[in-house]
Order: structure tokens, then sequence, then C-alpha cells
């Protein structure tokens, strides 16, 4: 167990997160207005949206279907009944003066996610709901000096508000917490989880005990938009409350906002309880019944999920955890290095990916969808140093020319003639002008410097540009040594 050290002792962070992912829809969960991201303000804003008097809502079926998707994924009960309820608050970016929610009766009730942790370990965090809701607008405070702005392109757009238990205790838990959802949300294609344009974002609360003591008053920090905010962000508010109760002081149950140019949260208002919002099911909204057969047949078409694909690559593959983990976080990375892997050694395959080709990758700021190196070229590659056309070393500097170019292995191994040297002829002649040249550490080596050796093999290795294999220059070296 990880624990913060403070001046009265330890103290454990209690933290739970809820995750507000934006639902992948071409349109609203109310109305038939786009959904794209970017589009001009208030372009993308049907009469429902902006509250026109006498406008009903209409459930866009798709949306349901999404968030039963969800559900399933995360293998959670899927609630056949479900209601929609008005939440009722006052803003300027909610034209209704409420939000359509979920409250007491959800779409999806109690679910589970598995966390990978860096250590190699893993853990199961509880889901304690997902219910759909209306994304709000958005007010813009940086377009005029004295005014707000208000866009309703994002108003009505469909949400799944995922609350967690509040199983986590360290920041490291909640950041593979948000990775593996959105890992999850990704492979259903439920949500495309970009957090830079807000289509996935966190509400955290925090709380602080002494071990084995009960929960302390928790602080909900609003709307953090990336995972390393997100952990800064328990980190800091942790330390913020055990500060303050050590002082005798009491934690005041409030929302609080990240400052990302600071790094503190900062109070923003008290935390509004249930009545607050006074809930009441919405009276244009006929509860929601659900066929079993039409959440069966969804659940028959739910793709490999992350946790399924690690347990087969390291079974099917004899791939380590490690390296599973890395290669499934990502639909189009495992894939990539199933593609790479058919028919060829996984493991070189699973090293040539997560090793060159991710390297180059983070280097170029690319993701794997954007690689210059196709899955194919690669396997090509793989080929030729298992033929021995080449060396692995020779093969490094291949594959950077692959990169830049995104031309195949073989046409570059021709064109710079790096085609490995094999003919033991030619390995012995270079090896004999090596070993005349060198006729002093020849007799240093025969007198018991056995370390020259490697010596030696750099020198013909150069002599031959790298290009003699090096198993034949190791056993015709060797024996040229001994002799």
């Amino acid at each position: 167990m990880s624990y913060i050290q403070g001046e009265t002792g330890d103290w454990e962070i209690v933290i739970g997160l809820e995750v507000h992912a934006q639902v992948i829809s071409n349109a609203k969960l109310f109305s038939g207005a786009a959904t794209a991201f970017g589009a001009e303000p208030n372009s993308q804003v049907s009469f429902v949206d902006a509250a026109f008097p006498g406008m009903l809502p209409v459930i866009n079926e798709h949306c349901i279907e999404q968030a039963v998707r969800t559900g399933l994924g995360l293998k959670a009960q899927i609630n056949l009944h479900s209601v929609f309820d008005r939440k009722n608050y006052f803003y300027a970016d909610l034209p209704q003066g409420y939000q359509i929610s979920q409250f007491q009766q959800p779409i999806v009730g109690k679910g589970e996610i598995v966390l990978d942790l860096p250590d190699g370990s893993s853990r199961t965090v509880g889901v304690t709901r997902l219910h759909l809701e209306q994304d709000a607008g958005k007010s813009l405070h940086d377009q005029h000096p004295a005014k707000t702005y208000i866009d309703l392109n994002r108003s009505g757009v469909a949400l799944m508000e995922i609350v967690s238990e509040p199983d986590m205790r360290t920041a490291e838990e909640a950041g593979a917490y948000v990775r593996k959802l959105r890992s999850i949300l990704r492979y259903l294609g439920t949500c495309d989880g970009n957090m830079e344009e807000g289509s996935m974002r966190c509400d955290v609360n925090v709380s602080v005990r002494k071990p084995g003591a009960p929960f302390g008053t928790r602080c909900e920090i609003k709307n953090v938009n990336s995972i390393r905010f997100v952990m800064q962000a328990i980190e800091y508010e942790a330390r913020r409350q055990i500060e303050i109760i050590e002082e005798g002081g009491k934690i005041d149950q409030e929302t609080r906002l990240w400052d990302t140019t600071k790094f503190v949260t900062r109070s923003m208002r008290s935390k509004e309880e249930a009545h607050d919002y006074r809930y009441f099911p919405d009276p244009d909204l006929l509860p929601l019944e659900l066929d079993p057969e039409w959440v069966e047949a969804i659940k028959s078409t739910l793709p490999e999920l992350p946790d399924d694909k690690k347990a087969r690559f390291i079974g099917e593959y004899k791939l380590s955890p490690y390296d599973a983990n890395v290669l499934v976080s990502e639909k189009a990375r495992a894939d990539f290095f199933e593609t790479v892997a058919k028919g060829r050694d996984p493991k070189l395959a699973a090293n040539w990916v997560t090793g060159e080709l991710f390297g180059y990758l983070n280097k170029a700021g690319k993701e794997i969808e954007e690689s210059p190196v196709s899955a194919e070229n690669l396997g090509g590659l793989i080929d030729l140093i298992a033929d021995n056309t080449i060396s692995g070393r020779i093969a490094k500097e291949v594959f950077e020319a692959m990169f830049e170019t995104g031309e195949k292995a073989a046409d570059i191994v021709e064109k710079k003639g790096l085609r490995q040297v094999t003919d033991t002829g030619a390995i012995e002649a270079s090896i004999d002008s090596v070993l005349a040249a060198n006729a002093d550490k020849v007799a240093e080596f025969r007198s018991g410097k056995d370390k020259l050796f490697g010596f030696f093999v750099g020198q013909v290795m150069k002599a031959t540009q790298g290009k003699a294999n090096p198993a034949l220059v190791n056993e015709i070296l060797t024996a040229k040594l001994k002799g």
C-alpha cells in the first residue's frame, strides 16, 4: 500500500473518478443536429438544443446502442429499464435551465476495469454506473474584453458519464484507470478518447484519511482534460488536504478547478448534493425499455477487448506481460503487430515494433496510423534478417532509410549494396589481411589476452563495411587465432 508521509504519520488517498465520454455519433442525443468537432460556433444547433418553446426531445437509438455496448465492454450490468431525469441548474451555456440526465435508474449498473500497473501487477477497480446525459454548451471568455460568448454546438451532444468506485489509492492508479478506460472505449468504437478536444474529461474526487479510518470529506476537481493533469491534481490536492487537517482545520466539501499554469487546485464553489439539482423524471421522455435479444445482439458484435487480447498475445505469441500490455493498449498497435508477426518470430516482431518503430514514431511525433513504415514492409525487413540477407546491425540502417522514404527494405538493400557477405572465401581473405596488419595483437591474444577477440571482430566488420555474416566471422576468426 502506498501512503503519503505527513507531519503526524502516514496518510492514505482515496480517489474516485467520474469520466465524461462523448459518444461517437453523427447526431446529438435528442436532436438531429451534427456533432463534428471544430465547426463554426453555433452552426450545429437545432431548435431542441437551443431550447425553443414547444420543442420536444426525440431519443437517438444509436446513442443508446453505444451506451449498452460500452456497458458490455466494462462487464457491467445492463439495466433493461432506465429513466431520463431533469437535473436542474442555471448557467448561461445551458439554454433549457436543466440537463437531461439519468439519476436513480441509469442504463448501466455495476461493472469493473482491470488496471495494468507499471510494476507488472494488476488490480480491479469497480465501476458504479454509466449513465447517459446531454452535454452543455461552451462559454468563451477570451473573445471579448468585457463579454462572455456562448457556443451551443456542444449543447445536446450525448455523453456517457462513467463513475468509478472510490477504489484507487494513488495518482498512478488513477492514471492507469483513465488510460485503460480510454483504450476500452476506443476498441469498442464508442468514444474517441480525445482529451485535447474535450471528448473525454474527468472529474476527480479526492479525500484523505489515516490508514483504516473512515473516508474523509472529499473535494471534486472538475473537468480535468489530460491524464498528466489528473495525476498532478491528485498529488497536489491530497497534500493540500493533509496540511489543512494536520494544522487543525477541516476540509470543506467543495468543487475545485485545476490551474494548469500554477499547478494548484483552486476553489470554485461549494459542492452540490443531489437534492440541490431537484431531479425528477423528464415528462417528455418515456422510461427506456430494452429488449434482451437486442442487448444480446449487440454483445455478439463486441470486438476482442484489451484484456482478452493481452492474454492471447501472452499465450499464442509467448510475449512477456509487459510487451503484450504495450501492444494491446491501442487497437491500431495490436493490429500492426499481428500483421508483422504473421508467419514470423513473434518476439523479434515485438522487439522491432516496440523498440525501433515506436522510438522513431515518438521522435517524429506521429501515431502508428501515420507510420511511414507499413506493417508489411517491417515484416519484409525482418525476413531479410531471418534469411541472412542482412545482419541485425545493417537492418537498423535500413530501417532508418525506410522511415525516411517509405520504401521497401529489399529495394534499399539492393540500391545501397547492403547485402550480407556470406562467401566464406571473401570473409577469410578479410580476416587474413586484418591478422597480418595486427601481428602484435595476434601474439598478445595467443599469450592469453582473450579480450582482444572483440577487437579482431570489429576490424573485420569495419573492413567489410559491416556486411560480413557475424556468425561466420566468429567461426573463421576463432579457427585462425587458435590454429
